[in-house]
């Protein structure tokens, strides 16, 4: 009796970074495609993959966009061309949760795209971080001249850094208004692409989008020389990005390294992939609008414009709604201020109004 051998079919050969993947690297490749490159949402897209036979739910398809697109960035920067010395730099307001974040970007005087870098603030420090970041990136190389718009932050930023690098002493900054006329109209690519989505939930994803949306920008305009020969030619997007993504030579998966080493500021969050901690949210600097840091219970942290940061509970008494200011901060720790707290919400469970109670005892000594 002879035995049957079975033979086990072998494991096709897969890019690393698809591995333990459900769907195959060609699906997941079209749709991070297709949603950087066009005005689709997520649902569009999951209507689109339907008509060709590949059922996926919107929610994966986000993943994929922010697990692949710095790979996708990374392995597409190994064909980026050097730009021009001469650069245009401007800022444009995106919404990200429900406030103000704003996009440093900077082309060169032919309207290649040079950078971009998400903050959550425009200040000195964002600034002085998009010009860092900017110039680290091999293509771009160090500027020869820079031309900014009026606004005091950034030329405190670039003063700052000639006084940490004297290369940047060097560079010719102007402030010419038509000149930032490129950029300024270079910004609705960006700004298009934002207006079908519905909304960026997370600094993170925005990020990583944002980045993403500007690198199909940067495929439009031909700031790639793909490696090509007689036997292959790239005749679509498709074959583009086939050649791009090759994974012969590929660098690993970036960490957005050029981020975590500029200025210690926690406001711009530089660690994208973790949320700032509560002992950085009660750090940092004010914005244009008075922000509160709760700590749970009706206990927050008011930090006004001007600079100050104030400890105030919220609770009601007798069908009213009010507020009892508990100290300033750092004065007032947050240990301090929790157990003053807790008194509070003593008083209020004996019947008693805090805030009448406090008045009390400041008048008690003048009595």
């Amino acid at each position: 009796m002879h035995s049957r051998v079975v033979h086990m079919p072998k494991a096709q050969e897969r890019d690393p970074i698809y591995r333990q993947r459900r769907f195959p690297a060609e699906v997941i490749e079209t749709c991070v495609r297709w949603y950087i490159t066009y005005r689709l949402s997520y649902r569009d897209m999951v209507a689109m993959m339907a008509e060709r036979g590949v059922t996926v739910s919107h929610t994966t398809i986000m993943r994929w966009v922010l697990r692949y697109l710095p790979e996708y960035e990374a392995r597409w920067d190994r064909y980026a061309k050097p730009v021009h010395g001469s650069w245009r730099m401007d800022e444009t307001a995106v919404r990200v949760r429900g406030g103000n974040h704003y996009l440093y970007r900077a082309v060169d005087k032919h309207g290649k795209s040079v950078d971009s870098v998400l903050c959550a603030g425009r200040d000195r420090a964002a600034a002085q971080l998009f010009f860092e970041h900017a110039a680290g990136r091999p293509e771009c190389g160090w500027p020869e001249k820079i031309n900014v718009d009026g606004y005091t932050a950034t030329h405190l930023a670039l003063r700052n850094l000639g006084k940490k690098d004297r290369r940047w002493r060097s560079v010719e900054v102007r402030s010419n208004r038509y000149l930032n006329n490129i950029v300024e109209q270079d910004h609705r690519a960006i700004k298009r692409r934002c207006a079908s989505m519905l909304g960026l939930k997370s600094f993170r994803s925005a990020a990583i989008t944002l980045a993403g949306i500007e690198l199909a920008h940067r495929i439009r305009k031909q700031q790639f020389s793909l490696p090509s020969d007689a036997r292959h030619q790239p005749g679509s997007l498709k074959d583009l990005w086939d050649l791009a993504l090759r994974t012969d030579g590929a660098i690993p998966y970036p960490m957005l390294e050029g981020l975590a080493q500029a200025a210690n500021a926690p406001e711009l969050k530089q660690r994208i992939r973790q949320p700032a901690a509560r002992r950085e949210l009660l750090d940092q600097r004010p914005r244009r609008y008075s922000r509160k840091v709760t700590a749970g219970h009706g206990l927050y942290l008011l930090i006004a414009p001007g600079g100050g940061k104030y400890w105030r509970y919220n609770y009601t008494f007798g069908g009213k709604r009010k507020t009892l200011a508990l100290g300033v901060y750092p004065d007032v720790p947050a240990a301090l201020a929790k157990k003053r707290h807790q008194q509070a919400r003593s008083q209020l469970a004996r019947g008693m109004d805090p805030m009448a109670s406090k008045r009390n005892l400041r008048l008690q000594p003048a009595a």
